[in-house]
């Protein structure tokens, strides 16, 4: 992952040492204890790996509930209390619950669309329902969110894809990029 060794024996810091993640899965089922959550451990290990404070992932029924977790993040958290990194997985499909795009989308400042472009591109390599997925990301403050679908497959793709991208987009929305001169 993101964390390399830089000489023998001597070991990087972790990317998200000192920062904390969440993870949020829209799944009505697994809200109800009807199925088992089976993207939300894959995605709190990734984020712990890289070195995040991540807690348990949140489950949450599709719909309105998804929209609720994410503003107690991003708006009722006090902005220096809020998640660096917030991953949601489900909802992001065509049914008429698939609502978690629109909830993202509405309390983002910047989307960042190519990312989800670059998940679409790794997914088709293996399944052309990958393109169904309606997910966004962008930023909220110094939050960063993306939207994962709800399958393991997606989500393995989806890690992918960031994990190479986390350290730029972190460093980025905290402003501790060396962007050099521009002309």
């Amino acid at each position: 992952m993101n964390s390399q060794n830089s000489a023998v024996g001597e070991t990087d810091d972790l990317l998200g040492e000192g920062r904390s993640a969440a993870v949020i899965i829209a799944s009505t089922s697994a809200a109800r204890g009807e199925a088992a959550d089976t993207t939300g451990p894959i995605l709190v290990d990734w984020l712990r790996t890289c070195g995040y404070d991540t807690p348990d992932a949140i489950v949450v029924r599709d719909g309105e509930p998804v929209g609720q977790a994410l503003r107690t993040l991003l708006v009722d958290t006090p902005e220096h209390e809020r998640p660096r990194i917030i991953v949601t997985s489900g909802g992001t499909g065509l049914a008429p619950d698939d609502r978690t795009p629109e909830y993202t989308a509405e309390l983002l400042e910047r989307q960042s669309p190519g990312l989800i472009y670059a998940m679409w591109r790794k997914g088709l390599e293996t399944t052309s329902s990958a393109v169904m997925s309606r997910g966004v990301a962008g930023v909220r403050g110094r939050s960063f969110v993306i939207n994962f679908p709800g399958s393991k497959g997606g989500v393995k793709d989806g890690i992918t894809v960031i994990d190479d991208l986390l350290e730029h987009i972190q460093t980025s929305i905290e402003d501790t990029t060396d962007h050099g001169p521009r002309v």
